[in-house]
């Protein structure tokens, strides 16, 4: 497993919750609650593994109704060994994702090397796709209390407003997928980037083809967070 560490980032997140006062259409268009999940949310380095290394325009303004700040103490350390056994689980169910352990949630990547994709210009899971996003919706059904935020990204062919629509397509697909698994749509928020958050270089074809893709975060929700507050007695 992928586990991030919290110092190396903090310059990105730092950078991240700058931008975000000024450029980020998701804090824009995000009532204050909102707002300050988000920035929370950079601090705890969440944000800038799911996003990239960019913050801008994009996106339907819900990053906030679903990452919230870190859970720190005894309460935080029974979250983690949680989403510990969580993404331990989904990394041998999956082997071909990318599974991070960030703060108190787990991001997993799915790129064209990965397990899920789509084709040029196409938006429909295939039978590759689907066959990991059973996997992964066994292992969702197994830990109810948690949120999940489905993210879509594209490479720069294009036009940018093409690509926005491609992504924010791509994204859906993916949550309506496994909602259609069973799984609860009360966990799920989706948002979209299109081009606009790149984690490689556009300028090569792997590297396109690592833009193309999809981010997954899952972050403990309130009946989690509040059953480990009541076990440490918080």
């Amino acid at each position: 497993m992928k586990l991030i560490n919290y110092k190396s980032r903090i310059v990105l997140t730092l950078s991240a919750i700058l931008i975000l006062f000024t450029g980020c259409k998701a804090v824009d268009n995000a009532n204050n609650k909102q707002k300050g999940g988000v920035i929370g949310a950079a601090g705890g380095a969440v944000l800038g593994a799911i996003i990239g290394n960019n913050v801008g325009k994009g996106g339907n303004g819900e990053l906030g109704a679903v990452i919230g700040g870190v859970v720190g103490g005894a309460t935080g350390v029974l979250i983690g060994k949680k989403m510990d056994k969580q993404a331990q689980e989904i990394e041998q169910e999956i082997p071909g994702a990318t599974v991070e352990r960030v703060d108190d949630g787990i991001v997993l990547t799915f790129d064209e090397q990965s397990g899920v994709y789509f084709a040029t210009n196409k938006y429909n899971i295939n039978d590759k796709s689907q066959a990991t996003l059973n996997k992964l919706a066994n292992v969702f059904s197994e830990y109810p209390d948690t949120n999940i935020l489905v993210v879509g990204h594209t490479d720069d062919v294009g036009q940018e407003s093409y690509n926005m629509t491609l992504s924010k397509n791509r994204a859906q697909a993916v949550t309506n997928y496994l909602t259609g698994r069973g799984l609860n749509s009360g966990r799920f928020t989706t948002n979209w980037f299109g081009e606009s958050q790149p984690m490689y270089d556009n300028s090569t074809a792997e590297g396109r083809s690592k833009n193309r893709r999809v981010n997954i975060a899952i972050l403990p929700n309130d009946e989690m967070i509040d059953e480990a507050r009541s076990q440490a007695g918080n």
